[in-house]
């Protein structure tokens, strides 16, 4: 056991300064059989710690029921065997460009702008959560022989509200659950940021990707004293689809975070391997200043240009990084881990048959509700996933403007049976008018709930109605899908599947690969157009024609040798098969 503190210029282990030299890697993004590897990789380039968020949406996905608890806990112990020490940021909200910063969408449904505030429904279910996640924690800290050095109290608060007493009690909240190590908030290095989420008592450190020394400046101007550290050094940047992919130069990287060390301060490398958002918990943001613009989709890769890549490979970055710690760390540092086993043969798998989405709906959704008003996602008990709309323009009418105003995120259309087009929150008219009487039904997809800034938490789908003309239309039906649904395989092998016409229509789509030499792999689906992926039952995230991401990320345990299945849920348009192939070579 260890006694660790915060003194008023460094932090202390055992009555010694102790520099934290850390990086972020989030257990939920990295295959739990890989979680090995990828802590040797952190202290090969020279680490001492390892940082990870916890996200309440993945692990409650309905009040009450946990998914997956000691999750946590068992990477605090790979953490503990790889030795590292360890820093645990629960949240309640951890932004990640996470699904929703990490919320679940059945708290954010119905309270809105409540939560992140002194609400007392919202306090309810955050001590609930606690409750339940934080025994992992307190069981690990290092004053009981653990890894866990520092919790964090919830996450950039600063960048979202001022409530004080929410933070305050979400500290007396950690402590009062047995919580005995250093608390510590993070936020931006600007005035009102540290103002609004800082918390008496409790250590102050910054966020930020370059100027070190301006940043520590602002941020000694709010906290004269205790140890300088950069909880999250922004070494590289998500990408968005739609857009390009964000580069870091590793020079320039690596001079900022030797500025940050020239300071005496602590830091922690975010990402220092950013890896995947599986099962389609990518989040969104949105653009602008003040993050109130356009939707941005995340892309389901989380590479973030980290030092070591979404495959788990050292890049130009890591040895950079490596060579600046290495005047830093207490020792040198040891040698890099063998490389995971790669696949050893590509491999293309034309489709073999498919289930129009219509009876995947059926088969595998929720119940159909009826209403006025299309209800939201939320409404529907769906985090990830779509929901069909269907509404009768009655008639006869001439032909008019059929609109969705305030959809988020995509739906496709179709009129009397027959594609008519796509709507988006930019886009809400359908191109050509529509004559009564029509059955209409707008297959809706969530591309990702925003999870940074005043919009966090906002509802999905049809959210202002469906037009025609100005006349809102009313008796919706509604259906709604929930990716999670396809984790009961057995459900989905027994679906109707039949051969595969050809005609590229929204479907599930179902290949087999044979594999020779079973290891990491870069799945492509060209041809295909959006939609989701499986393999052997694990889902790999989204994909999107749209780009820049034009691959998705098998991690090799989840392959097997022999016959491995692939299904493919495709919203718009379907190519004829998929690709594998192997993952080699340093990262780029």
């Amino acid at each position: 056991m260890h006694e660790f503190r915060v003194g008023e210029d460094d932090f202390e282990l055992d009555g010694r300064p102790l520099r934290l030299l850390s990086g972020a890697l989030h257990y939920f993004r990295v295959h739990e059989s890989q979680w090995g590897h990828r802590l040797a990789m952190l202290r090969a380039m020279g680490l001492n710690c390892v940082e990870t968020y916890v996200p309440w949406n993945l692990h409650e996905p309905r009040p009450g029921e946990y998914r997956d608890l000691d999750a946590l806990g068992r990477f605090l112990d790979a953490a503990h065997e790889a030795g590292l020490w360890a820093i645990v940021r629960p949240g309640p909200y951890i932004c990640a460009e996470w699904e929703n910063g990490g919320l679940p969408h059945w708290i954010t449904g119905p309270l809105g702008p409540r939560a992140r505030t002194r609400d007392a429904v919202y306090g309810a279910a955050v001590a609930r959560w606690f409750a339940a996640l934080l025994p992992q924690v307190v069981a690990r800290q290092v004053d009981r022989g653990g890894p866990v050095l520092m919790v964090q109290v919830e996450n950039e608060y600063g960048s979202y509200g001022s409530d004080a007493r929410y933070l305050a009690q979400l500290r007396d909240l950690l402590l009062d659950l047995g919580v005995s190590v250093p608390l510590f908030t993070s936020d931006g290095p600007e005035d009102h940021m540290l103002t609004g989420g800082g918390v008496p008592g409790v250590l102050a450190t910054a966020n930020f990707g370059s100027g070190a020394r301006a940043a520590f400046a602002t941020l000694r101007g709010h906290r004269p004293k205790g140890p300088l550290m950069c909880m999250e050094f922004w070494c590289g940047w998500f990408d968005h689809w739609g857009a390009g992919h964000a580069v870091r130069e590793p020079g320039d990287a690596a001079e900022a975070l030797r500025e940050i060390l020239e300071c005496g301060a602590s830091v922690n490398l975010y990402m220092a391997h950013g890896g995947t958002s599986f099962g389609g918990w990518a989040g969104a943001n949105r653009a602008g200043e003040l993050h109130d613009g356009r939707l941005l989709p995340d892309v389901t890769s989380y590479d973030y240009d980290a030092p070591i890549d979404e495959y788990g490979r050292p890049t130009p970055k890591f040895f950079a990084f490596r060579e600046v710690l290495a005047a830093y760390a207490e020792e040198p540092p040891p040698g890099l881990p063998p490389a995971p086993p790669s696949l050893g043969a590509p491999v293309f798998a034309p489709v073999r048959d498919r289930v129009p989405l219509a009876e995947v709906l059926a088969a595998l959704g929720g119940p159909e509700t009826e209403g006025p008003l299309p209800p939201s996602f939320e409404e529907l008990d769906v985090d990830r996933g779509l929901v069909r709309y269907t509404v009768r323009v009655p008639g006869p009418r001439q032909p008019y403007p059929l609109s969705a105003p305030g959809l988020r995120d995509r739906a496709v259309v179709y009129v009397d049976g027959r594609r008519a087009g796509v709507l988006t929150e930019e886009q809400p008219v359908l191109p050509e008018p529509v004559a009564g009487p029509a059955e209409v039904e707008l297959w809706t997809e969530s591309l990702g709930r925003v999870g940074y800034g005043p919009r966090t938490g906002e509802p999905k789908g049809a959210t202002g109605g469906l037009r025609h003309e100005r006349q809102f239309l009313h008796g919706v039906r509604a259906r709604g899908l929930r990716l999670d649904a396809f984790d009961a395989a057995e459900r989905v092998r027994a679906l109707p599947f039949t051969a595969a016409p050809g005609d590229g229509a929204a479907g599930l789509y179902r290949a087999s690969a044979e594999i020779r030499g079973a290891g990491d792999a870069r799945l492509r689906l060209p041809g295909w157009t959006r939609g989701f992926v499986w393999v052997n039952g694990f889902c790999l995230g989204r994909y999107w024609s749209l780009g820049p991401q034009d691959s998705l990320y098998v991690p090799g345990p989840v392959l097997r040798e022999g016959a491995c299945e692939v299904w493919v849920l495709e919203l718009e348009e379907a190519g004829t098969a998929v690709e594998l192939s192997g993952v080699s070579g340093p990262g780029s």
